[in-house]
């Protein structure tokens, strides 16, 4: 990588940071695709935040941020403008620059979830979803799922006043069906997905009873790390479609550079993304989606 004074600088701010695939991601679609920029991990602190970001875009080097846990949330507050799809879901993972010198935020989770759903050929529109975890990943999922025509959306979390907020911001956006469930019982959903931190550790509980889930049911996984996941193998085992993670992060790869304004990149991406799933796939799940 030849980096010079004209080089663009991104950065990915998350606490911690070392489970992030950003950077060696979309520095290798730089490469690919002869962008002049760079994506540079930065680690900081919930305290931090708001200042280092106000920081970094006073410099004309800075292209953009990308963001991960936990700022998802506060970033919304920094932003000067953000679409309604962030403002619904209460987060916001990529910021930049506006003609005017304003920050302008927006959500990509969701979008890239969906997304992910498509390529693996789960249904999402009239059916009914039970989303494990009331965060920034779950108010992505579930507003970007109330908008494509989700029947139904529960939601579990450990602390029931999250799923209930959640659920009552979505109620409000799109008037659907969304509730706080009362348990992690995964019987009579449809689609049933982990947006929890359970599976980021070898020792994490299976986050349900997949022996629960209905025949015909579908689960994904967002987690990124030690996939496949306890979850992702034992929906598997009992012949289920189980996905994990990785495709929700290139889908959201074209939404970024896009809205970073780097067009050539994007379409290149969306046009071929073999390389990017050769880097975060590991081999027997890679076989798996070329398969699917």
């Amino acid at each position: 990588m030849k980096i010079t004074g004209n080089t663009q600088v991104f950065f990915v701010i998350a606490d911690p940071i070392g489970q992030v695939r950003a950077p060696e991601l979309f520095n290798r679609v730089f490469e690919l695709h002869g962008v002049d920029a760079v994506v540079v991990p930065l680690q900081v602190a919930a305290e931090d935040f708001e200042p280092t970001v106000r920081a970094l875009f006073r410099s004309p080097s800075t292209g953009g941020v990308f963001l991960s846990i936990p700022h998802k949330p506060a970033a919304l507050t920094v932003a000067d403008r953000c679409s309604e799809l962030a403002e619904v879901a209460g987060a916001v993972n990529a910021l930049r620059r506006g003609r005017d010198g304003a920050i302008e935020g927006e959500l990509f989770d969701g979008l890239g979830f969906v997304k992910a759903l498509d390529d693996a050929h789960i249904a999402y529109a009239g059916r009914r979803v039970l989303l494990i975890g009331a965060g920034g990943a779950a108010s992505a999922a579930a507003a970007t799922l109330a908008a494509r025509g989700t029947s139904e959306i529960a939601i579990f979390d450990p602390v029931a006043d999250k799923a209930m907020q959640l659920a009552s911001r979505i109620v409000s956006a799109f008037r659907i069906d969304a509730y706080a469930a009362a348990s992690n019982d995964p019987a009579g959903y449809d689609l049933v997905v982990n947006v929890s931190p359970l599976g980021m550790k070898t020792d994490d509980p299976v986050p349900f009873d997949v022996a629960r889930l209905d025949d015909g049911a579908a689960v994904f996984d967002v987690l990124m790390k030690n996939q496949p996941t306890p979850l992702v193998r034992a929906a598997r085992a009992r012949g289920l479609t189980a996905e994990p993670g990785f495709e929700m992060l290139i889908q959201q790869a074209p939404l970024y550079l896009r809205f970073f304004g780097l067009e050539a990149a994007a379409s290149g991406i969306e046009n071929d993304a073999s390389a990017l799933r050769a880097m975060i796939y590991p081999p027997e799940l890679l076989d798996s989606h070329r398969l699917s």
